[in-house]
């Protein structure tokens, strides 16, 4: 697997020279563990194909370091490059690419997005005639739910933490209260806007919640490491939608490979570049989910791990 170290640009990109307009274009809301398994994924499978340098040379990447107005300016600065084709990691990221090259017909191929429709990316998933298409990972909000109920018997409220400033948090909130309140579970939320404000927002919840789970936001996951501290720190586990925070000290998952996520984005965008028109590409949908279980926060918490398990 290449490393994703030989292709990242650290800092702002304003005074960036380049010598001539690049192949791809790749633009990531934030650099986290998920989102950046995603664009590894993307990069090996074009690699694999032939259709791209090994040494990336012919790749450009920039994230907006959580920053909106940042993914604007990168979205207008790629715009203007005019690459054969962008990549738009996470729903922000996309959204503002799709604004930047309304007008120029670039096609524009998303990863990590949970409900495009929803976040006006595309009017519907299958003949959209658009130039943007790309993979929905969305886990199962129902088993999600059925894990956490599994692993802790007596489970009485769900703590949530979420951007609400971000579409795939809301949609995928929105699905988990409904699931909760089938089962008779409360859920009680924490809204944070900026990173900084994730440490209250957890502190919150842990006096009120038995478990904490976290949505595929892209705000909350990248304070993952305060979250686990501070909820540990009060004997609430964290729960996760991408395996990549179980690794990280979530207790457990039901998510997508973000890493085959990011195969089979890189996948259309091979099949565009080896000349498919992207308007007769239907999005995509990621729906194998699997259960993901972090051994050594188990015995922490002194839980039951449920058979059948992928071990991390």
């Amino acid at each position: 697997m290449l490393q994703i170290t030989k292709y990242l640009i650290l800092g702002l990109f304003f005074n960036q020279a380049i010598a001539k307009s690049p192949q791809i274009a790749i633009t990531q809301i934030v650099a986290h563990p998920s989102l950046d398994q995603i664009r590894q994924g993307v990069l090996d499978e074009l690699v694999d194909q032939g259709l791209i340098e090994s040494d990336l040379s012919d790749i450009i990447y920039q994230n907006a370091q959580g920053n909106i107005t940042i993914a604007a300016q990168i979205a207008q600065r790629f715009a203007t490059l005019k690459p054969k084709i962008i990549v738009a990691i996470a729903t922000p990221s996309a959204q503002t690419m799709l604004k930047a090259v309304k007008n120029t017909f670039l096609p524009v191929v998303f990863g990590a997005v949970t409900d495009p429709v929803d976040a006006g990316l595309v009017s519907r998933l299958h003949n959209h005639q658009g130039f943007i298409t790309g993979t929905i990972d969305l886990p199962s909000p129902k088993d999600q739910v059925l894990l956490i109920k599994k692993m802790l018997p007596k489970l009485h409220t769900i703590g949530l933490i979420y951007n609400p400033a971000e579409k795939n948090s809301q949609k995928q909130i929105n699905a988990i209260k409904e699931v909760a309140a089938d089962f008779g579970i409360k859920v009680e939320e924490a809204v944070v806007f900026k990173t900084a404000d994730v440490a209250q927002a957890t502190l919150y919840l842990t006096d009120k919640v038995e478990a904490i789970l976290l949505p595929n936001d892209n705000t909350a996951i990248s304070a993952l490491e305060t979250i686990i501290k501070i909820a540990t720190k009060g004997k609430v586990p964290v729960f996760a939608s991408d395996p990549e925070s179980v690794k990280n000290g979530a207790v457990a998952a039901v998510a997508n490979d973000q890493y085959q996520v990011g195969r089979e984005t890189g996948l259309i965008v091979a099949n565009i570049l080896k000349g498919q028109d992207i308007k007769n590409i239907d999005v995509q949908v990621i729906a194998a989910n699997k259960t993901y279980f972090n051994e050594k926060m188990i015995k922490k918490f002194g839980l039951t791990l449920p058979l059948s398990s992928e071990r991390k």
